[in-house]
């Protein structure tokens, strides 16, 4: 029997089939940033104040440039903030000077309420927010928006891993790439709050599980040898996407527009994508092994090489683990298996509220939301570097917690930083998201080689489910904590990176260990055996009291 790692050596592990193959996928991986995060630009608040159309008319009337408007009709309201100007008839005859006298001996005294005839937004293009008015007592929206796209991601990763597992990765990839793009379209068009909430919760239904399935498909037509830096190289893509986000964003400051023009490239996408092969893999499991031979043959035509001889042999390799029922009791069974649940579901949720927190974050208060987006989104590169040259040579636990610990330090340090040190803040926030960055990626991995192999999928998806609730509390942790103070989001989340750099240590190191076939094996990872002279030396000695 030949295994298809074997056939792919002899065909090409990596060759020209593989290579465009990733480039088409690494699309796909690069349009999920602006469906993950694109919310930064797409729901902008920018700074606001009441409209009143009296006060606009009179500033009319005296020449006021809008600064000299504020400063004669709205003195003393910079601890309301935004929500509330003076409740006065701006109608009434009044003086040029100081408008306010003529209302009130004193000013200040003036009575106040909020906005009744909606913003002015100092903004030279459109957002969600301007568009809509979720500002105020209407800010909450905004945050169910993302959460909206997290709730997606949650139902629809159980639903779309057994589509993919039920009809196979290519159907998976043409079905989740057109909805999500036909509702990112459609996004771009909705007419009400109400539209965007069920299309945006749609586009997280299948978006995630689209981007799981290029990862899968892409890592499954290459080679063993190839696979891991395969893997790193699609997740790069993704931070490819940021990068090009914060462009495009800056060239349309219109959110219609931006929408549109994140959403237009998955409709090409699908026709190359209608010529990509299905997985030999996936075939091979449903017993279509004709297929299955007939794509390697494909493969090794692209590639400039010749079908080995013993193709017709392909199979999968024997798993006898694979016949064992998985259980989510099994996730708990053992002393061990408990322990790895339960650090890693916190992980999974810490990587994400840490992650998206700081993106968040930065949108809120940044000083150039375009140029502070790019600053952090670059450090991904960096990220992905440091994972490729440390996760073979140091280990996975080591730079995983001090990952963690540098992620929790560094929003540490961001509460106490000075705000008019904007560059230090962006310094300390792009290394905070680095660190962050290389725990999201390596959580992944050490996910699947802690559990064994018949639970092992079932593992990574209840865990990682602490991913997706995660992201739908992380809006909520931000925009309505800042209300309290603009450094409690911070420190909950210096408080969840450092605990979980400690908590990382309490799992076994996976570097260079066989993966676990059975609970017994999970079981014994990480534990040393004693050594073989010192049992020997204990039976002499028992031997020598026993002749005596």
């Amino acid at each position: 029997m030949a295994s298809v790692d074997q056939v792919l050596g002899q065909v090409g592990e990596f060759g020209r089939f593989q290579k465009q193959a990733f480039l088409l996928l690494s699309l796909l991986s690069a349009l999920f940033a602006p469906i993950y995060v694109g919310i930064v630009f797409l729901a902008s608040t920018p700074p606001h104040r009441c409209r009143s159309p009296g006060l606009d008319e009179l500033a009319r009337r005296c020449g006021w440039s809008p600064a000299e408007g504020l400063n004669w009709t709205l003195p003393g309201l910079g601890a309301l903030g935004p929500c509330h100007a003076y409740d006065v008839d701006w109608n009434r005859s009044l003086g040029c000077g100081d408008p306010l006298a003529g209302l009130a001996p004193n000013g200040s005294r003036l009575p106040f309420g909020p906005c009744l005839h909606g913003w002015v937004y100092d903004t030279p293009g459109s957002s969600i927010v301007t568009e809509f008015h979720l500002v105020c007592e209407e800010s909450w929206k905004v945050d169910l928006l993302q959460s909206s796209v997290n709730v997606g991601f949650f139902l629809g990763s159980l639903g779309i891993g057994y589509i993919a597992d039920r009809f196979g990765r290519k159907a998976c990839l043409l079905g989740t790439s057109l909805v999500s793009g036909v509702s990112g379209v459609l996004l771009a068009l909705a007419p009400d709050y109400t539209a965007l909430l069920l299309l945006r919760l749609l586009q997280g239904l299948v978006s995630k599980g689209g981007w799981t399935a290029g990862y899968t498909l892409i890592t499954e037509f290459v080679g063993l040898g190839c696979r891991r830096t395969v893997a790193i190289l699609y997740q790069a893509a993704y931070t490819v996407g940021l990068v090009l986000l914060a462009g495009v964003a800056f060239v349309l400051p219109d959110w219609r527009w931006l929408q549109m023009a994140v959403s237009l490239p998955l409709l090409p996408f699908l026709l190359c994508c209608w010529y990509l092969p299905e997985s030999p893999r996936w075939l091979l499991s449903q017993k279509r092994n004709t297929q299955a031979r007939k794509i390697m043959e494909y493969i090794a035509q692209k590639n400039g090489r010749l079908p080995p001889a013993d193709l017709k042999k392909l199979s999968l390799e024997e798993d006898t683990a694979g016949k064992m029922a998985p259980s989510f009791a099994d996730l708990f069974r053992t002393p061990s298996l408990r322990r790895n649940t339960l650090i890693l579901m916190y992980l999974w949720f810490t990587s994400s509220v840490v992650y998206q927190g700081l993106i968040l974050h930065v949108g809120a208060t940044g000083a150039s939301l375009h140029l502070d987006f790019l600053y952090s989104a670059l450090m991904e590169f960096p990220a992905s570097i440091i994972i490729h040259v440390t996760i073979d040579r140091v280990g996975r636990l080591y730079p995983m917690a001090l990952s963690n610990l540098v992620a929790g330090a560094s929003c540490f340090i961001m509460v106490f930083s000075p705000p008019d040190l904007h560059w230090l803040n962006i310094a300390v926030a792009c290394v905070g998201r680095m660190g962050i960055t290389i725990v999201f990626q390596m959580v992944c991995l050490v996910n699947t080689e802690l559990y064994p192999t018949f639970i092992r999928n079932l593992g990574v998806m209840v865990c990682s489910s602490l991913c997706d609730l995660g992201g739908i509390l992380t809006p909520f942790l931000v925009f309505r904590l800042m209300e309290v103070w603009p450094g409690l989001p911070l420190t909950l989340f210096a408080a969840l990176g450092l605990v979980a750099g400690g908590m990382t240590l309490l799992l076994p190191e996976t570097r260079g260990v066989t993966l676990p076939e059975t609970i017994e094996e999970a079981e014994r990872l990480g534990r040393k055996a004693k050594p073989k002279e010192k049992r020997i030396y204990l039976k002499v000695q028992t031997a020598e009291l026993t002749d005596t």
